[in-house]
């Protein structure tokens, strides 16, 4: 259990601070399986809560036939988190977290982080780049800005695992007008697949990546501003990059495309 100090006194006494958190009640955001995402409000404040409750034996068993270990609690976020702000990526800020119980099935945990705001999703941001395009600068300066973010993930042993550009929110707090290369700053959000090792697996590389490529299909990039992307995530020349990492440049576009079709169809 983790609660800071500004929350302790929002809660009662008279119940285990657990059960106040679960217990939590607000606009629903998201709601699967096992997990609920909720904004609610403490002390006039707003934040962010995710409740897990057990994913069940079914999601269980049908993870580990997938060959991958499911998500059944609020733990994975809550180190990718730390991890991250260590590196200096900018995240939410986690101001309570618990879990209770050891049977995975019937795992129960929670995840309360402060909301961002004023903030715009890259998503909801390059919509309309088609019809009307950005400053040169304002998306040179994102491009750069996604690679690094992806750069420090990959080299420090993380991946995301649902990395698409709604998952990466935009500080507006001067405005979309008023961001520049000194002001811009980027949140990365939903981390709760992320997965933390030594080295990260070319493979879940590549699925990065792809999601990246096959998120940004429609928002107008050129070929030059996807070379500006591989240039500042390897941090080579491209001349030097295409000779040595063709082949994993290729993969990474093949899957993306892929995942662009199976969405479309």
């Amino acid at each position: 259990m983790y609660l800071h100090h500004d929350i302790k006194k929002h809660l009662s006494t008279m119940q285990p601070v657990f059960d106040q958190m679960m217990a939590l009640q607000g606009e629903c955001f998201r709601h699967q399986e096992g997990r609920l995402t909720q904004r609610v409000m403490l002390g006039g404040k707003s934040y962010f809560i995710k409740q897990h409750r057990g994913v069940g034996l079914r999601e269980i068993l049908k993870n580990i036939l997938h060959l991958r270990w499911p998500v059944v609690s609020a733990k994975n976020e809550w180190c990718a988190i730390d991890k991250l702000q260590a590196l200096g990526v900018p995240t939410p800020v986690v101001v309570a977290f618990g879990r209770r119980g050891v049977n995975p099935i019937h795992l129960e945990s929670f995840i309360l982080m402060e909301e961002l705001a004023p903030v715009v999703s890259l998503e909801d941001l390059c919509k309309t780049w088609l019809k009307t395009p950005p400053s040169f600068v304002l998306k040179c300066r994102l491009i750069k800005e996604v690679a690094h973010i992806a750069r420090t993930l990959h080299s420090n042993g993380l991946n995301h695992r649902d990395f698409y550009i709604c998952h990466f929110l935009l500080d507006t707090s001067h405005g979309v007008e008023g961001v520049n290369e000194k002001s811009l700053k980027l949140y990365l959000i939903d981390l709760h697949r992320a997965q933390i090792r030594r080295l990260t697996p070319e493979r879940w590389i590549i699925k990065d990546l792809a999601g990246l490529y096959f998120s940004s299909k429609d928002i107008g990039l050129t070929r030059r501003d996807l070379y500006r992307f591989m240039k500042a995530y390897k941090a080579k020349s491209l001349r030097d990059m295409w000779k040595l990492e063709k082949i994993f440049w290729q993969k990474v576009g093949a899957r993306g495309e892929q995942l662009y079709r199976d969405h479309t169809k």
